[in-house]
């Protein structure tokens, strides 16, 4: 039987469709964390949050600081889901979020043993490091200074044993570089450039 044209164009429509529609699938399953945008403390590797979180939102109206945001429509398929944008509202280690998750996607942890990405320095902007400027904003703000990062001879230097990345840090670097980053940007845990 040969196909008539009706059936024909219903056919090059559908796979028009099935491709729009893995496309949208494709970006939608973009994990949202990425350089200075974390998920919350205790949170569960990235390739199993979004499926664990109920996205109850409890993590975010518990916050004082207002640091925890709701991903909206347009994250997908991690709508609703907790984020911490740096260079907004950093997160300060309250750990009221992870009292409340029932789901498990945020698990209790301690204080020091929360490691929500790295902490690295660029030394190709930090004016320290440079030595254009006497500058320990990142040192002054630390919430374990000494621990997390140290400041030998005035130069930063950040422990990747003993730095929670709660991005204080990168909230309160004065140093804006030509790319948009921070003197000191946090790659969250997990993530995959």
């Amino acid at each position: 039987m040969k196909p008539d044209r009706r059936s024909f164009l219903g056919g090059l429509a559908a796979l028009g469709l099935a491709g729009v529609a893995g496309s949208v699938l494709r970006r939608a399953r973009k994990s949202p964390v990425a350089l200075n945008r974390l998920r919350p403390p205790g949170a569960i590797p990235e390739g199993d949050f979004s499926s664990q979180c109920i996205r109850c939102g409890r993590c975010a109206e518990v916050c004082p600081y207002t640091s925890v945001k709701l991903l909206g429509l347009q994250a997908g398929t991690d709508a609703g889901t907790p984020l911490i944008e740096a260079e907004i509202i950093p997160c300060y280690l309250c750990m009221e979020c992870v009292t409340v998750c029932p789901s498990g996607a945020l698990r209790p942890i301690e204080l020091e043993e929360t490691r929500m990405g790295l902490a690295v320095i660029d030394p190709e902007t930090c004016v320290a490091l440079l030595g254009t400027l006497l500058c320990r904003t990142c040192y002054n703000v630390c919430p374990l200074q000494d621990t997390a990062i140290d400041l030998p001879a005035m130069e930063p230097r950040v422990s990747e044993d003993g730095c929670t990345d709660c991005v204080i840090c990168v909230h309160a670097c004065p140093v804006d570089g030509e790319d948009g980053r921070k003197a000191i940007n946090i790659t969250p845990a997990g993530f995959e450039s």
